[in-house]
């Protein structure tokens, strides 16, 4: 898809919304002069402006402007940007994409045009680097939302076609998920201090093994039980260090966050 006459508008450039500007300018799919970042507080957009992304506060101006819509704000702002700009809105110029927790692409339609192309995404702050896991979903029987988020989504990680109602999950597993991993490599880096590595030492040692385990992961296709089995022996030092982590619930606990996340995340909107 061509995308090189194109202008991108992202309404709430807070943290997700400027990794999602960082990954698609790193992309090359849109130079930083035709990304438009709009907040509230444009002054905490100046190092943006530094690097030739158009910055402001004018929601409406920049709707006027762009053709891809990216929404980013947080959930208790939806209904009032999307009041905000429903007059500059077209149809015919515009595609519409929210990645907004707990609001589904029917919330969103009452307050925009109709047949206004919508979509939803839901990626994680690795999109900055090009390795987000986005998820993508749209109801509109015309292909135009899906294959331009998807086009634009697959420049910066995965992406994966999803059924609107499994966007709450993908929520929890993807967006918040990346957090849980983040935690897990912590408590991996302090479990090393303890057993002396310095902290850089073993952070640097924790994010690689991490790293690699995923990759490994990705590479091989292979189950994680298949490669832990690799990875053990009868009375080793591995199995030891896994039954005793699932002994204080590991396991349990990271299922257990995952299913409070996909929770609170419905009642978010």
């Amino acid at each position: 898809m061509d995308f090189s006459k194109k202008k991108a508008a992202i309404l709430g450039a807070g943290n997700i919304g400027c990794s999602i500007a960082n990954g698609i300018a790193a992309s090359g799919i849109f130079d930083p002069d035709r990304i438009w970042l709009t907040r509230r507080r444009v002054e905490k957009l100046e190092k943006y402006g530094e690097k030739g992304f158009h910055v402001s506060a004018d929601n409406i101006g920049t709707v006027k402007i762009c053709d891809i819509l990216i929404v980013c704000v947080e959930p208790h702002q939806l209904d009032g940007l999307l009041s905000e700009i429903a007059s500059a809105v077209d149809p015919k110029k515009h595609v519409l994409i929210s990645v907004v927790s707990g609001a589904s692409i029917a919330d969103i339609m009452k307050k925009v045009p109709n047949d206004l192309p919508v979509a939803r995404a839901m990626p994680n702050t690795a999109i900055a680097i090009r390795e987000s896991m986005t998820c993508i979903c749209s109801e509109s029987s015309d292909p135009t939302s899906i294959d331009v988020t998807k086009a634009i989504f697959d420049t910066v990680g995965q992406t994966q076609v999803i059924r609107e109602e499994q966007m709450t999950s993908a929520t929890a597993l993807c967006a918040c998920g990346i957090a849980f991993f983040l935690r897990a490599i912590r408590a991996a880096s302090q479990g090393g201090i303890e057993i002396g590595f310095h902290s850089h030492e073993s952070l640097a040692m924790a994010t690689q093994t991490a790293k690699g385990a995923a990759s490994l992961l990705a590479a091989m296709h292979n189950h994680p039980e298949y490669e832990i089995d690799r990875v053990t022996t009868p009375k080793g030092c591995t199995i030891s260090g896994l039954n005793q982590m699932e002994h204080g619930g590991f396991s349990s606990a990271m299922i257990k966050g995952i299913l409070t996340s996909a929770e609170k995340a419905e009642k978010l909107y």
